[in-house]
């Protein structure tokens, strides 16, 4: 493995993807665009992009970063406790889209790449990201093209790849304290180095180039239907449990702070508004009590009986 020719090519993919991105969903607000921030530290530079106040999206952040370090953080040595203490590099696409329209899914998706020197030994090198999907009103249709999108560019790697990281993701994304789970999930893996690297980066350009085939229809699908206040209301609460997971229970949140990384693009997954309620109750056989009862519980979206 030569490490510097292949941590240049990851880096080059990353930010055209990033920039595919933004430029994607710019197109289809078609009010606003991009606002870039380039930015350095001690720890490394990155690029962040931001859209606000747009047509269609209330607020976009899509951020590249690469980051070093002498020692790998805590979050990031879970499942590699030999690696604490290593020098390390860091580098992602990370990204959260927040709608407007309450009938327009929030969306999350990342892509990233660790490496790791420890003193007496090669270095050790993983792929990590997925992409899931924070419905409010959600539609059955979008959430199965949303899954099928994701069985699609997983079956070249393996039959075996889309239920494993489709289950991941369903735990993943799971608020403990509240036993419910954040969205209707998609993707999510970690410590991918199972493959040769060849495997594992074909792998992560094609989650990276899938998010916009999975999202951009259900957008373009949802983004005229007309709401209510009421329903604007109920969006913003349920922002609250993005709020919520990302604050406490979400590892690349963790690792940035850890890490040291930059403050504003840590937390730009943040919602411009969100409201709490305490003890809030949605009425039976209404589509605010079918998203909990219904949707927010782990199904096999593709064989639907």
């Amino acid at each position: 493995m030569n490490t510097q020719q292949n941590i240049a090519a990851i880096k080059a993919f990353l930010l055209t993807l990033q920039n595919d991105i933004c430029s994607a969903l710019a197109d289809i607000d078609g009010q606003v665009n991009f606002q870039f921030d380039q930015w350095q530290s001690q720890l490394g530079e990155g690029k962040t992009g931001i859209l606000k106040n747009g047509a269609v999206f209330e607020s976009a952040g899509v951020n590249f970063s690469h980051v070093r370090g002498q020692a790998m953080p805590q979050s990031a040595t879970v499942h590699r406790p030999e690696l604490a203490g290593a020098p390390f590099e860091a580098m992602g696409v990370s990204l959260v889209i927040h709608p407007n329209n309450p009938y327009v899914p929030t969306s999350h998706a990342n892509v990233r790449f660790f490496i790791s020197y420890p003193e007496h030994s090669e270095p050790v090198w993983w792929f990590g990201g997925g992409f899931d999907l924070t419905p409010f009103y959600p539609f059955e249709e979008d959430v199965i093209f949303w899954h099928q999108a994701a069985f699609d560019l997983c079956a070249p790697f393996g039959a075996d790849v889309y239920p494993q990281y489709k289950k991941w993701c369903d735990d993943y994304f799971f608020l403990k304290h509240r036993q419910e789970c954040r969205g209707i999930g998609g993707l999510f893996f970690d410590d991918l180095n199972h493959w040769d690297f060849d495997t594992c980066f074909a792998f992560i350009q094609a989650v990276g180039n899938g998010y916009l085939t999975a999202y951009l229809p259900i957008v373009q699908k949802r983004k005229d239907i007309s709401y209510s206040e009421q329903q604007r209301q109920f969006q913003l609460y349920r922002r609250g449990r993005y709020v919520e997971f990302n604050l406490v229970w979400d590892r690349g949140t963790l690792f940035g702070l850890q890490s040291g990384g930059r403050t504003e693009s840590i937390l730009m997954s943040m919602p411009p508004l969100v409201r709490f309620e305490y003890a809030y109750q949605t009425e039976p056989d209404t589509p605010e009590y079918q998203l909990t009862d219904y949707y927010l519980k782990p199904k096999d979206w593709l064989n639907l009986v």
